[in-house]
């Protein structure tokens, strides 16, 4: 590793890593980036974070935290944005309403998107119970947008590039069903989102890391 840059272990299509990413993005921070395989995860990450879950900020030498690595991807945003947040998304007067927020989507709304993108794995519900339930969240973010351009104000938050993701995800499951939806401003938001110059970038496709490949940095054109 370079004396400078922290090494991200990420995975396009996870949700948490695209918003790792997203962060990164905002904050302008440059890392070496290893796009792995979820069925071939190299022994270098799982060496740093025995879970084999990503993302995964691993430090310079000399500037450890927790060890040496970040394994949440919440912290990987806030630690970024904590480096430089020229747009200010971690906004002072709205920052306990983001976590709060981005709280529920991970421990109920993302409970249900899982439930209902897999739901052949889990029987004991239809898929359309399954999505339901996800529309509660749904609700809670189209009540949001119905006053707000973003989910917290007129401004990007963190809240918006932690949860969008999630969206997109439960979105995808079937878009003709989710476009149907009675979320007017929050289908606005995600389309707004899918097109933004930022998440384009985030979406950038790279060869999975193998050992011996030249170093990608990520963004690539800073």
């Amino acid at each position: 590793m370079t004396d400078s840059l922290h090494r991200l272990y990420s995975f396009r299509r996870c949700p948490y890593a695209m918003r790792a990413r997203l962060g990164l993005l905002f904050a302008g921070v440059s890392v070496e980036l290893r796009e792995i395989v979820l069925k071939n995860k190299p022994t270098q990450m799982l060496a740093i974070s025995p879970k084999g879950t990503v993302p995964v900020l691993q430090m310079p030498d000399g500037q450890l935290i927790d060890g040496t690595v970040i394994e949440e991807s919440r912290e990987i945003m806030e630690w970024a944005l904590e480096q430089n947040d020229p747009q200010g998304l971690l906004n002072a007067q709205v920052l306990p309403e983001a976590h709060a927020l981005i709280a529920q989507n991970d421990d109920e709304f993302k409970h249900w998107l899982d439930r209902y993108k897999y739901a052949d794995r889990h029987p004991e519900m239809t898929q359309t119970e399954y999505r339901q339930h996800g529309e509660v969240f749904l609700q809670v973010l189209e009540n949001l947008l119905t006053e707000n351009r973003y989910l917290l104000g007129d401004r990007v938050t963190i809240a918006d590039i932690g949860i969008m993701p999630f969206v997109r995800q439960f979105a995808h499951v079937d878009r003709d069903v989710f476009y149907n939806l009675p979320y007017p401003k929050l289908q606005q938001w995600l389309k707004h989102w899918l097109d933004h110059p930022m998440f384009l970038q985030a979406m950038t496709k790279f060869q999975p890391w193998q050992e011996g490949d030249d170093m990608v940095i990520f963004p690539s054109d800073q």
